[in-house]
């Protein structure tokens, strides 16, 4: 396992080129939209970068019914140079879902930077406007992002979609965010594998990700935050808004039920290599303010760059729709007493 973070987490820059350089595809028309395909083969299609919303207005329920069908499609939408602010980007979350997540961590709108508890700042500016310090806690607390994840799956009502806005891109530094398609991930396990995954039931722990990235900091949560975040089960399989079975997989994922520790961990970390080759990620370059992706927590994982010493602002501030769909609230408390 240890061998694994070293090897795919390693804080290095990554590609250079912007993400529809990487494996381009030709452009497809729907309705008003255009739509340019990132990954594609015979058997799938993940990403997309979509052109033709017009931002400036409410978007309409039409429109929104269209993105929706292309994000069930897609898993991963991008769009480019919205002009959103934080209140459009709030109020275009709140038409694709009736609940957004509060921010767990919004003390008050005198003590956060965005100063809205709908919207997590994932950036790396403080609150008087400086830029994070090396090795301060919320330094070691961005590592964890660094890994890949699921968004939201340490909470038993999980989270369906998330829309992370620019505000500001480094001059330097570089930033990136990198995609994983659980879908066709989960569709190229051999027959054997599939049988044994069926319906195993995982424990997510927000502290165990945040442990992996920077034991030194989160190596002993107190019990006060073990309460206030405790974990959460879901079935590993599951099946995805477009009808195709999927890994509901994380960073965050501590243990399976009815496994060891150690042998839960061989298995996950085994799962989360294979979804992360190469033929199934790509990665968004964010290129200018306004730039937003909005991708399904449901069918993919993602990760960022972490922090690097050197990198100018980066402001980026994300929403976090909460599922309603039948596999919203993990698995039953039946199942849960089985650890």
């Amino acid at each position: 396992m240890f061998e694994t973070l070293t090897r795919v987490y390693k804080h290095k820059a990554a590609h250079s080129a912007a993400v529809l350089k990487l494996r381009g595809a030709e452009i497809d028309s729907v309705g008003a939209l255009s739509v340019v395909p990132v990954l594609t083969s015979q058997q799938s299609v993940f990403g997309a970068e979509i052109f033709g919303v017009n931002w400036d207005e409410r978007i309409s329920t039409e429109m929104v019914q269209q993105l929706v069908k292309l994000q069930d499609k897609y898993a991963v939408l991008i769009f480019r140079q919205t002009g959103l602010d934080d209140a459009r980007h709030i109020a275009f979350s709140k038409q694709l879902g009736d609940k957004l997540e509060i921010n767990p961590f919004f003390y008050g709108r005198e003590n956060d930077r965005v100063g809205n508890p709908l919207l997590f700042d994932v950036g790396n500016i403080e609150l008087d406007g400086s830029l994070v310090k090396p090795d301060s806690r919320r330094w070691h607390h961005s590592m964890g992002n660094a890994l890949w994840h699921t968004d939201s799956t340490y909470h038993q009502n999980r989270s369906k979609y998330s829309l992370l806005l620019s505000h500001g891109n480094p001059i330097s530094g570089g930033s990136y965010t990198h995609f994983a398609d659980t879908r066709q991930a989960y569709s190229d396990l051999p027959q054997h594998m599939k049988d044994e995954l069926e319906d195993l039931i995982v424990e997510h722990d927000f502290w165990h990700s945040r442990k992996l990235a920077s034991p030194i900091i989160y190596g002993n949560p107190t019990e006060r935050g073990k309460a206030l975040k405790p974990p959460a089960y879901h079935r590993l399989v599951q099946i995805g808004p477009d009808g195709r079975k999927t890994l509901f997989l994380a960073a965050h994922a501590k243990r399976i039920v009815g496994r060891s520790f150690e042998d839960s961990q061989k298995l996950i970390w085994h799962l989360i290599d294979h979804c992360t080759q190469q033929k199934y990620v790509f990665s968004m370059e964010w290129l200018s303010r306004g730039d937003m992706v909005w991708w399904d927590n449901r069918q993919s994982m993602h990760r960022s760059n972490p922090y690097q010493e050197g990198m100018t602002a980066r402001d980026v501030r994300r929403s976090t729709v909460v599922d309603d769909g039948p596999f919203a609230h993990g698995a039953d408390v039946s199942q849960r007493d089985q650890i």
